[in-house]
């Protein structure tokens, strides 16, 4: 981990993320049998506090979970591993928290009666935001050729679990091919998103990005965007199937996740798109801090962090 620290509590107990604390046993550590969310903070205050415990009680459902907490829960714990995490670290900067839940420890089998109880992990650490020359630039992508997204009807990707094997062995694929990050199509050859982001496309000013129904994450970010983000910058929106084929029509693209915002992307294999300034995407970038700040404004109570950091910056 070299001298990055990273603050753990698993199950209430607080230690260093150096320390070993589930059994070798866990579901989660056998068979990707887990769910997991991840927060930030801006300017110290948790944000999408509700999206997120929303879409982590989906994910439970779906496989078979029963969350032993509640969201004030959640929220206490936060906050106890936070303090940890800053008496150690002495940071004030602003935050990436990771929740993930398995299903527990117990006899060596697929059957999920042989589990004991529900366990649950929370990691903090130091938000590490893409490198401002990357963010300046625009992140390059490259298809995936070898493999496809899993189906809905397999392992539904809008389900956070913590099984990413499809998505490694896809972003692996595409870093062999001098990529930074890969754009994963469906079994119809529709695209879908990337490792770790959904996608958007930009044409005649207009808002693109793939249906849920192509077998895509719900992204908390691309709610956002496709929501209020977008109707306060004036951008119509268009969820439609997008195929790769079609890239050459767009004239920009970008990524949404919950730490990499909005991210401007510069090409797909040999499809370049414009970055800047003067952009659809910029216009959505300046539209998503002003959600941003009012979010935070709006949100007091939802501060983790003791002291506040440094203010809003543009991103």
């Amino acid at each position: 981990m070299g001298s990055v620290y990273i603050q753990a509590n698993t199950d209430g107990k607080l230690h260093s993320a150096e320390k070993p604390s589930i059994s070798p046993l866990n579901r989660g550590f056998l068979y990707g049998d887990a769910i997991y969310e991840v927060w930030r903070t801006y300017d110290g205050i948790l944000f999408a506090w509700d999206e997120h415990w929303q879409r982590l009680q989906r994910s439970a459902q779906a496989l078979g979970f029963l969350l032993a907490f509640t969201q004030p829960d959640l929220l206490k714990q936060i906050k106890r591993t936070v303090s940890a995490f800053c008496r150690k670290s002495g940071a004030t900067a602003d935050l990436y928290i990771r929740l993930q839940v398995t299903r527990g420890a117990g006899a060596i089998g697929l059957n999920t009666v042989l589990a004991d109880k529900l366990s649950y992990v929370l990691l903090i650490q130091t938000l590490k935001a893409p490198a401002p020359e990357q963010v300046a630039r625009g992140i390059k992508l490259g298809l995936a050729k070898s493999l496809h997204r899993n189906h809905p009807s397999t392992l539904n990707p809008s389900w956070k679990t913590g099984n990413y094997l499809n998505n490694i062995l896809c972003l692996r694929e595409a870093l062999a091919a001098g990529a930074e990050e890969v754009v994963m199509t469906n079994l119809a050859g529709e695209i879908t998103e990337s490792a770790v982001a959904n996608i958007g496309f930009v044409r005649n000013g207009a808002l693109h990005t793939p249906p849920l129904s192509a077998g895509i994450l719900e992204g908390i970010t691309r709610a956002l965007l496709v929501g209020p983000v977008a109707r306060a910058a004036g951008v119509a929106v268009h969820e439609t199937a997008i195929r790769p084929e079609d890239l050459g029509s767009f004239t920009e693209c970008f990524l949404t996740g919950t730490t990499r915002e909005i991210h401007s992307v510069v090409s797909i294999d040999d499809t370049r798109f414009t970055v800047g300034p003067v952009t659809v995407t910029a216009k959505l970038q300046r539209a998503f801090e002003d959600y941003t700040r009012a979010y935070v404004s709006e949100h007091r109570r939802l501060r983790v962090l003791p002291k506040s950091p440094k203010p809003l910056t543009p991103s």
